[in-house]
């Protein structure tokens, strides 16, 4: 049968020659050399060059280096009496699930301005220092760092320069980072110290305008104010009580408080009790006389011209002290003779007296009221603008204080945005080379020899695959 395909087809166009070769391949007698003649200079080639490559590739060694992030949050508040409050939190930066320190920290690795200060620190060119390869390990925060080198001592200068340069990058970043914010905080704070010394200045200028300083002295005003109505009422209720009881003595003696006041002047000179008494005495004698005498008789006419004349002289030395009329005085006389009479009358006086000095007082107090009560709407008024401005400096004092507590807050805590970083492992001195690997390059080249095999059989079989393909007519 298969003869007879190669009779049949030649004479056919040049697609079914082609299609007659593909089926039946070349002519069965030698095609198995020709194939092996094929497939083993191929693969010489192969080992060949798995040859070539172990002996010209450079040896390569990897320093190898892990470093940990242990992250955590931290908290910090200050709180100043009678001042502010700061507080400051920072989360842990593995809080948030957008963002991972692990991946920027590897970007920073491989960038090239830590690349760059590597080489400057391994005294290298700086095209000359390879990216390293990094290793992030799921569920942990640790990054693993391996760099190649020409030897072994070359790749752990390498890694060692690697991660000096990562470490002053990260430096560089926090110490700008704390610049910028503290620069926005310093202008922030500028603002603030203007609104506070704008508030203290108002209210300078208004206690120097008002004389109100404080709202102690307006409370000590308010204070002093209703105290003085405590003394008005009190005043008032003295005043009324003595007044009362002078109203009541003088009605006791049926006389009034200058009638009083004049017989005690009266009783009080000298003179004119002498004379009294000596009046006393002749108009006993006269009226004891006239019991057993008559009027004519000579002892009671000798009397009775003594009495005339003390009486006379009463009534001068009475005129002299008080200025009353002679019948006026020898009334004052007859009020005079009794020491409790005279003993009330002096009461009478004293209470006078008391009631004219609180009299005095009260109208002093009142006045006082009425100059307070006055001037007491105005004071409420600078009192409630003396207490709005005190509160507005208050506030910016406040608020300076909290955000300038802020500030130092905010210093606390430089590895917010960057986290601590720590070297787990220190950059290992390789054993062995890391390239070429032998067991990778004879596995390749086994792979090689075994793939190439495969396609020299399928082509070897092709005609069988091809008939059960494509129809054979």
């Amino acid at each position: 049968m298969r003869m007879e395909h190669v009779r049949a087809n030649p004479e056919q166009g040049l697609f079914n020659r082609i299609l007659w070769v593909a089926q039946n391949g070349l002519p069965f007698p030698g095609r198995t050399q020709r194939y092996l003649k094929t497939a083993l200079p191929s693969i010489g080639v192969i080992w060949l060059l798995v040859i070539l490559y172990l002996i010209v590739a450079p040896t390569s060694y990897s320093s190898r280096t892990t470093l940990i992030l242990p992250g955590s949050g931290v908290g910090s508040s200050i709180n100043l009496e009678t001042i502010g409050q700061a507080s400051t939190a920072s989360s842990s930066a593995f809080s948030s699930s957008s963002l991972s320190p692990t991946e920027n920290y590897k970007r920073l690795l491989m960038s090239d301005v830590v690349l760059d200060r590597a080489a400057d620190i391994a005294d290298e060119d700086e095209g000359d220092f390879p990216r390293p390869t990094i290793r992030l390990v799921d569920q942990t925060n640790l990054i693993g760092v391996n760099v190649a080198g020409d030897t072994r001592e070359h790749a752990r200068r390498r890694a060692t320069a690697l991660r000096e340069a990562f470490l002053v990058e990260l430096a560089r970043l926090r110490a700008d980072e704390a610049e910028r914010r503290e620069e926005a905080d310093r202008s922030r704070l500028d603002g603030l110290e203007a609104k506070v010394r704008e508030a203290q200045r108002a209210l300078l200028q208004f206690q120097g305008e008002t004389g109100l300083v404080s709202m102690d002295q307006f409370n000590g005003r308010v204070a002093a104010f209703d105290a003085l109505r405590d003394r008005e009422r009190d005043a008032r209720t003295a005043t009324r009580r003595t007044q009362a009881a002078t109203s009541r003595l003088a009605s006791s003696l049926q006389i009034s408080r200058g009638d009083a006041r004049r017989a005690m002047l009266l009783g009080a000179d000298p003179e004119f009790q002498t004379l009294l008494d000596r009046y006393a005495n002749l108009t006993a004698q006269r009226a004891e006389a006239s019991g057993t005498l008559g009027s004519r008789h000579s002892t009671i006419e000798e009397l009775t011209a003594e009495t005339d004349s003390l009486r006379e002289s009463l009534s001068q030395r009475g005129r002299a002290l008080t200025g009353l009329s002679g019948t006026q005085i020898m009334r004052f006389a007859d009020l005079a003779v009794s020491d409790v009479r005279a003993g009330l009358m002096q009461s009478t006086l004293l209470a006078d007296s008391e009631a004219a000095g609180e009299s005095a007082a009260l109208a002093e107090i009142r006045a006082q009221l009425q100059e307070q009560s006055a001037t007491s709407a105005q004071l409420v008024e600078k009192a409630s603008e003396l207490a709005d401005l005190t509160r507005d400096l208050r506030v910016a004092e406040a608020v300076f204080s909290s955000a300038l507590a802020q500030l130092d807050t905010n210093q606390s805590d430089p590895f917010a945005s960057y986290p601590l970083v720590q070297t787990l492992e220190e950059p290992s001195l390789p054993s062995r080379p890391s390239s070429p690997k032998l067991l990778f390059v004879l596995g390749g080249g086994l792979l090689a020899t075994f793939l190439t095999l495969i396609g020299f059989i399928l082509l070897w079989s092709r005609q069988q695959v091809i008939r059960k393909i494509l129809p054979s007519g």
